[in-house]
This record gives structure tokens, C-alpha cells and sequence, in this order.
């Protein structure tokens, strides 16, 4: 199917997308989705024929555990609500401990990065043939963007990718800023990786800005897209011409014109990069410097023409859930790093999964940032430090406004009502052995102040 150009739909921004001229499509993050009503914004959209992807974020098909079904299912039920053609999901790790590891469920709050390992491939492969028999629509995964790497890994990330496509049929949404992210980060080349995967099984591409800061390529979708992002784009349709590709801008929006001349340069770079041959269009087969020839891939088989695999043997999924939580830990907890790890990178990584937690919170419960003013984000930082999340952001704005309370804070009265006001109005019944200290607060706050 070709979709063209489109652009990330965001609340935020839903007036200038509905507003910018030649959008194909567009993408929804299908977490923000109600299952049964849509934004007014996305109603108008599809009736002026303008296709709506969903676009999931917390499934983590790469993890050691088998796909939640009501994750599942609700993912299914945006799709059918959109009567989207396809729906799109991460290759990542997104939360790990539970029962496989008899530790406490711990979540990343953020996309991880899958070792490129058999073990790590074996889960995966079966996680999405688990994901593609629940879905009504194709399913196509995104390679992501990662700030660290797994020692001993087998297999380079294109091919990684290749043999995914050829054991599951999946499809693949190739996202260039996380090629450029890892070619900065990890010393990854971005063309050998698109020479060794399949070309012919990208369903769509992504595009999306982000910033340099000290050697280390932050991949924020709050930035103007680069040069060097646009450059591997260019490498790409060089070798294939892509169904759809679209821009993706997360924060820090800019106005509307701004967006509009992001996609002029997204046009202008695929129609200059035309204009070189692609073997990939003209049915020749392309080989690899080091790998030999790059496995070819026509369209996915349909759930039944796939050919039946051997479950992944309980071994496997338990040294996957193993050496993931053991990261996880590190870097939400801070247990000890896991042999083999960069020790700096690990510090970045952590920092940047408690610098994400403290902008979704912002977002989900923008009360806190009002009561709390300045003081918000270092709080947060803190109280993430040692207070990893158990649950979704939501639990975990109110896990920090119960942290804050018990704690004292805020130091001024009005905010401490306001706090605790907050606090009450949304929390429902909790068990009173964890909550008596911030009842106890709260009264003497509410009756003594």
C-alpha cells in the first residue's frame, strides 16, 4: 500500500496538521487513543480520506516475557477503530522482573534496546508471531534509537532485522534519525545496515530531529530534522522507494510553517535521491561489503502461509529475562551495572529515563509542574532516583505527589493543600498500611492549617 507523506498527529499540534497542505496520512500514538472515541481533530482527518496509522509504544515485543493480551487487544481495537491498514510497534524492551525472574516488575518508561543475540532473536521472533495472530492488520516494527549497547552481541542490526523479516513475514517501519543515533552513539554505519536488510519489507519510514551534546546523539523528536538524518534518508530511497515516509515531532512544537518546510525537505531529498539507480526497484539484488548477498523479501505471508515454529524453549526466555532485568535494574534502580556494559553510558542512559519520566509526568498531570513551580523537576529527578515506576505514568504522577507529602513538602502551606487536595481527588482507595503517614499528614495540613 502507498501512503506518502504524512506526519506524526499530536494533540498538541492537530490544528496545523489538519491545516498543512499534501498530507497523505498520518500517525497516532495508540496508547493516547480512547478505544471507543476519537478526537475530533483525527474524525475530520478521515473523512477528508486522510489514512490514520496507530503507532504503539508500550507493547515490548522484545522482551523476555509473551505479549500482554490485553495490550493486545487494545491495540487491535485502535486499529479497528481507525480502520487502519496496518498497524506499527518497536523492536525494544519496554519493562522486566515479574515471575521469570521472581523480582518485582520494574518499567523502563522508554524504549530499551534488544541484544542482537540468538537467545534475544528467538524470543523476539515468537513474541511477534504471538502479536501478528491477535492483530486484525499487518503488523511492521521499528528499529530504535539507543544511547547503549549489549556486549557479545552475534549479529550486526541489518541483520538482525533480515532474519526477522525472513522467520516472521513481518513488515518494517525504518526510522533514518535512529540510524544516525546509533551510527553517533555506537559507531554503527547506517549503510551498511540498509545494505543487509530487507528494503523490499519497509512498510514506512520515519524522520525526526534530535541534538548533539557531549558526543552523545540524543534522539529528543523536540528538534529541527539534520542534515545527517536527511542524508540517510537519502541513502535509503537510493536503494528503494518507500511507501510512505513521515515526520515525527514530539515536543517543543514548532508553528505550523516550520513543520510545512520540514516536509518540503523531506520531499526534496527523496526526489533528489530519485534520481540515483535502485536495484531494489528495478528487481537486481544488491551485495553487502563483508555480509555476501542481502536476503530478498517480497510481501510478508499471512498468518497462514507462515510455516509453524518450535516454541521457544523456557531457557531461552529465562536468560533473556535475566540479563534485561539486570539492566533495567541498573539503570532505574542503581544495583550494580551488568559485566560488559559501558559504565558511562549506562549513567547517561539512566539519567535519560528519569529526564523522560519527569517531561510525561509534566504532561499527564501538568497540576504537579503548577503547584510545585521551579522546585517540580528537581523533585522529580530525586524521587526518581530511587523510586523506579511500577506501573504506567499516571501511577507514577501520583506516586510522587504521595513521595512529596510523606516527605513534608512542598514547603509552602498553599502548595501543600493543593498538593494534597490533588493527591486525595485522584488516588481512590489505596491499602492503609501505605497510605496512614500521608493520611496523617494530610489531616493535620487540612485541619491545622
Amino acid at each position: 500500500m502507498k501512503l506518502g507523506i504524512g506526519i506524526g498527529w499530536r494533540p498538541e499540534i492537530a490544528d496545523e496538521v489538519e491545516a498543512l497542505a499534501g498530507i497523505d496520512w498520518v500517525e497516532a500514538v495508540a496508547e493516547n487513543l480512547c478505544a471507543d472515541h476519537l478526537p475530533d481533530s483525527l474524525v475530520r482527518l478521515r473523512e477528508r480520506g486522510v489514512t490514520v496509522v496507530p503507532h504503539g509504544v508500550a507493547l515490548g515485543l522484545g522482551g523476555a516475557d509473551r505479549p500482554d493480551p490485553g495490550r493486545l487487544a487494545a491495540l487491535a481495537a485502535r486499529a479497528e477503530l481507525l480502520g487502519a491498514p496496518l498497524v506499527t510497534e518497536h523492536i525494544a524492551f519496554v519493562r522486566a522482573g515479574g515471575p521469570l525472574t521472581a523480582s518485582p516488575r520494574l518499567e523502563a518508561g522508554h524504549l530499551l534496546p534488544v541484544a542482537r543475540t540468538r537467545d534475544a532473536l528467538d524470543v523476539l521472533c515468537e513474541n511477534v508471531r504471538i502479536a501478528q495472530d491477535s492483530l486484525p492488520v499487518p503488523l511492521a516494527l521499528e528499529n530504535i534509537a539507543a544511547l547503549i549497547s549489549w556486549p557479545g552481541e552475534e549479529l550486526t542490526e541489518g541483520q538482525f532485522l533480515a532474519e526477522l523479516v525472513e522467520r516472521t513475514g513481518v513488515r518494517l517501519l525504518i526510522d533514518v534519525a535512529n540510524l544516525h543515533t546509533n551510527h553517533v552513539n555506537l559507531g554503527q554505519n547506517p549503510a551498511k545496515a540498509l545494505d543487509e536488510l530487507p528494503v523490499e519489507a519497509i512498510a514506512y519510514v520515519h524522520v525526526a530531529g534530535g541534538v548533539e551534546k557531549n558526543g552523545v546523539w540524543h534522539d529528543t523528536h523536540a528538534h529541527p530534522v539534520s542534515a545527517p538524518v536527511l542524508e540517510v534518508l537519502a541513502e535509503l530511497r537510493s536503494r528503494v522507494d518507500p511507501p510512505g515516509v513521515l515526520l515525527e515531532r514530539d515536543d517543543a512544537f514548532p508553528p505550523g510553517t516550520e513543520l510545512a518546510g520540514e516536509l518540503d525537505a523531506i520531499r526534496a531529498t527523496l526526489r533528489q535521491a530519485a534520481t540515483v539507480h535502485t536495484p531494489a526497484e528495478s528487481g537486481e539484488r544488491t551485495d553487502t561489503a563483508e555480509s555476501g548477498e542481502r536476503t530478498g523479501v517480497a510481501d510478508p505471508a499471512p498468518a497462514e502461509g507462515r510455516a509453524a515454529a518450535d516454541p521457544v524453549p523456557a531457557g531461552t526466555r529465562d536468560r533473556t529475562a535475566v540479563a534485561q532485568t539486570a539492566l533495567l535494574s541498573a539503570l532505574v534502580v542503581g544495583t550494580p551495572a551488568p559485566e560488559g556494559f559501558d559504565h558511562r553510558r549506562l549513567r547517561v542512559q539512566s539519567r535519560a529515563l528519569a529526564a523522560k519520566r519527569a517531561d510525561v509526568v509534566a504532561k499527564v498531570a501538568p497540576e504537579l509542574p503548577e503547584i510545585l513551580g521551579d522546585g517540580y523537576r528537581p523533585a522529580f529527578l530525586a524521587y526518581a532516583g530511587s523510586r523506579p515506576m511500577s506501573g504506567g505514568y499516571r501511577r507514577d504522577a501520583l506516586d510522587f505527589a504521595e513521595h512529596v507529602l510523606i516527605a513534608g513538602g512542598p514547603a509552602d502551606p498553599v502548595a501543600r493543600r493543593r498538593l494534597t487536595y490533588w493527591w486525595q481527588d485522584r488516588s481512590g482507595a489505596r491499602p492503609p498500611g501505605r497510605t496512614t503517614r500521608l493520611v496523617r499528614a494530610a489531616r493535620a495540613v487540612l485541619v491545622g492549617k
